[in-house]
């Protein structure tokens, strides 16, 4: 058995001592608030979009990219923003959570730019990108997924307890 498993005269004193760390791995509890539940549906679902955006911009830029550069390339942002909201969600902890609270924000940002840029000026986007009409192309998905997921966050944060607890909540409290 792990010396952190230990209970008893032989278990070290240090081991799980702070509330909400795993003894054997030193990582807060968040880990466990944001990758768990509901949370590995969000993680499967961004991950899942992180490779439809990825390919599409990967086909997109490797056959036509002059036809519409901008447009590919803000699908190509776009999957660099799921990776990150998918690795942030599924590792948890006070760092990933800041990561992905900035990685939904930008990706709902991207979504209200880039979808009322495609709807106002349709010329401008010869080409759809993943943000483009608010996602219409799949199923404005890419519109709620980052309310779904600062929701998520907001409340694993909460149930972790904050900082002492290891919930992920940044030291200001936030």
């Amino acid at each position: 058995m792990p010396e952190s498993e230990r209970v008893g005269p032989g278990a070290r004193a240090d081991a799980g001592a702070r509330a909400g760390t795993d003894a054997r791995t030193g990582t807060a509890g968040a880990r466990a608030a944001t990758g768990t539940g509901p949370g590995r549906l969000l993680v499967a679902v961004y991950a899942i979009f992180a490779l439809a955006a990825g390919a599409r911009a990967g086909v997109q830029i490797g056959t036509r990219f002059s036809d519409a550069p901008v447009a590919y390339a803000l699908s190509a942002f776009a999957a660099v923003v799921y990776v990150l909201a998918t690795a942030a969600l599924a590792r948890g902890g006070r760092t990933s959570f800041r990561v992905a609270v900035a990685a939904c924000t930008v990706e709902l940002a991207g979504v209200l730019v880039v979808g009322t840029l495609s709807v106002v000026d349709a010329a401008a986007f010869p080409d759809e990108t993943v943000w483009s009409g608010f996602g219409r192309g799949y199923g404005f998905v890419p519109l709620v997924l980052p309310v779904v997921g600062l929701l998520w966050l907001r409340r694993t944060a909460r149930t972790g307890g904050g900082p002492r607890t290891g919930g992920g909540r940044p030291v200001g409290g936030g």
